[in-house]
C-alpha cells in the first residue's frame, strides 16, 4: 500500500488537522509550469495558482535555481543580527517597480503579518487609533486581521470579541447593489464620509484599508473613482491610505499592482503571495519618512525576510520582467474575459463576469437574483473530475474565480474554457 493514493490519503486522514478546508480529493507529488500532477500521475490544469501565489507557475527553473543556489550558501540570516545580501537586493529590485515613493519595505513572512504591519505603522506614525475597512474585504486570519476581515463569517466565528476600533464601510460591488458602477461609487464615498461623521472621527483614525480588488469577497475590481476617493477623503483628514495587493501584487491584473491603473498612490502597499513564487514571503512599502515614525525594535520577527525566500523573490520579479508577463496577464485575461461573456450569452446563470488582468470572477445567480451557489460548486467539481482546477468566492460561494499562473499560454486557456463549458453544462444540469 505505500506510495499509493489509498496510502497518502490515509496518513492525510490520521495525522492532518480537519481544520484545514479540503476543495479537492487531491494529492499532489509535483508541479510544471501552469499543470500539476497527482501521486498517480495525473495531470490537473491549475487556475488556483495556489490562491494567487505561483504567478510564474509551478517550479520555474530560473526560481529554483536561485533557491539552491542559495540554499547551499545561507538558509537562515536573522534580519536583526545580519542584514544579507538578497534582502537588499531585494529591497533594489522592489524600488524600481513599486508606485513613486514607496521605496523602504519591512519583511515579514505571510499576508497577514504584512497587514498587522501596516496597522501597526499606521497607528504609530498618526498617533490614532481607528481603522476603516470594506465590506466583502479579507486580510487575514490573525486576531487583527480578522477583526479587518468580512468576506465570510466563517473566518471570524468562534473567535469574537476581535480587535477593537474597527469600522466597515460599503465595497462598490455594483453588481450585487443591481447599480451601475458610477451609483456604486457614489453610494460608496458618501457612506465612507457618513462613516466619519457618525461612528470614528477623523482625528482618531489611522488609515483606511482596501483591497484594489475584493479577493476573498468575490474578485470584485475597485472602480478609479472609488479609489481616486478614498485617496481624496484620506488626504483631507490626514488619514492614511493603505493598499492591501496581497493577491493583487506583482502582475496578477497586468501591472506590477492592481493601484496602478487608477494612478492612485496609497500610503502603505502590503504584498505577499505572488512575491516568491510559493515561498513564505511578505512585505509591506512606504515613504521613508513614514518610515521614520516606527519606533526601531517595535516591530519585527524572527524569519521575516527570509534570504532564501528573498533569493526567489528576486529572480521572481526578474522573471515577470524578461518573460513580458505583465502583457501576457493582459492578453491571457482578455482572451478569458471573452469567452467568459461568450459563455454568458448562452448561460444565464453566469449573471456577471468581471476582472482585470488574470483576476477573473465569473458570479453565477439564478433569475431571480440569488446566489447560484449550488451551480457554481457543481461546475468546479465537474472541471475537477476533467483535469480542471478552480476556486469559488464571495460569501455565498456562487462566484468561481479564475487565477492562472501568469505563464499561461493561449492553448492551455482555450483548453482550460474548453473544459468548463463542459463542466458548465454538467453543473446547470446537476443543480435542477
Amino acid at each position: 500500500m505505500s506510495g499509493t493514493l489509498a496510502h497518502w490519503a490515509e496518513l492525510e486522514r490520521t495525522l492532518l488537522s480537519p481544520v484545514w478546508g479540503r476543495i479537492f480529493p487531491l494529492i499532489v507529488e509535483r508541479g510544471e509550469g501552469a499543470y500539476l500532477f497527482d501521486v498517480e500521475g495525473r495531470r490537473y490544469l491549475d487556475f488556483t495558482s495556489g490562491i494567487g501565489v505561483t504567478n510564474t507557475g509551478h517550479a520555474h527553473p530560473r526560481v529554483v535555481q536561485a533557491v539552491q543556489e542559495q540554499a547551499a550558501k545561507l538558509l537562515h540570516g536573522q534580519v536583526n543580527i545580519a542584514r544579507h545580501t538578497p534582502l537588499l537586493r531585494l529591497a533594489e529590485r522592489l524600488r524600481d517597480i513599486t508606485p513613486p515613493g514607496l521605496d523602504q519595505f519591512f519583511f515579514s513572512n505571510s499576508g497577514a503579518e504584512a497587514v498587522e504591519a501596516s496597522i501597526k505603522l499606521a497607528r504609530h506614525a498618526t498617533g490614532r487609533t481607528n481603522i476603516i475597512a470594506f465590506q466583502g474585504s479579507f486580510h487575514g486570519r490573525t486576531v487583527g486581521t480578522m477583526s479587518l476581515t468580512s468576506s465570510k463569517t466563517v473566518y471570524r466565528v468562534g473567535y469574537q470579541p476581535l480587535m477593537a476600533g474597527v469600522f466597515f464601510a460599503p465595497f462598490p460591488y455594483a453588481y450585487r447593489y443591481g447599480w451601475d458602477e458610477a451609483t456604486a461609487v457614489d453610494f460608496a464615498l458618501k457612506e465612507l464620509k457618513f462613516i466619519l461623521k457618525t461612528q470614528t472621527a477623523p482625528e482618531e483614525t489611522a488609515a483606511i484599508l482596501v483591497e484594489p480588488v475584493l479577493g476573498e469577497g468575490g474578485y470584485v475590481p475597485a472602480p478609479r473613482a472609488f479609489l481616486e476617493g478614498l485617496r481624496e477623503i484620506a488626504d483631507h483628514y490626514g488619514i492614511l491610505l493603505i493598499a492591501d495587493e496581497v493577491q493583487t501584487g506583482f502582475g496578477r491584473t497586468g501591472t506590477w499592482f492592481a493601484v496602478e491603473h487608477s494612478d492612485v498612490v496609497p500610503d502603505i502597499l502590503v504584498m505577499a503571495k505572488g512575491i516568491a513564487s510559493g515561498l513564505p514571503l511578505s512585505g509591506i512599502a512606504a515613504r521613508p519618512e513614514l518610515m521614520a515614525k516606527w519606533k526601531v525594535g517595535t516591530h519585527g520577527g524572527t524569519y521575516g525576510g527570509n534570504v532564501v525566500a528573498a533569493a526567489a523573490a528576486i529572480a521572481t520579479v526578474d522573471v515577470i520582467k524578461e518573460e513580458d508577463l505583465l502583457a501576457n496577464a493582459r492578453e491571457r485575461g482578455a482572451q478569458l474575459m471573452e469567452a467568459l461573456r461568450a459563455l454568458q450569452r448562452d448561460h444565464p446563470v453566469i449573471g456577471d463576469v468581471r476582472g482585470v488582468g488574470l483576476m477573473v470572477a465569473s458570479e453565477f445567480t439564478h433569475p431571480d437574483g440569488t446566489p447560484a451557489t449550488e451551480v457554481a460548486k457543481a461546475t468546479v467539481k465537474a472541471a475537477f473530475e476533467r483535469g480542471l482546477l478552480l476556486l469559488t468566492c464571495g460569501p455565498w460561494d456562487n462566484t468561481i474565480r479564475w487565477i492562472p499562473p501568469l505563464v499561461v499560454t493561449q492553448e492551455q486557456m482555450a483548453e482550460a474554457l474548453r473544459i468548463f463549458s463542459e463542466a458548465l453544462a454538467v453543473g446547470e444540469a446537476t443543480a435542477r
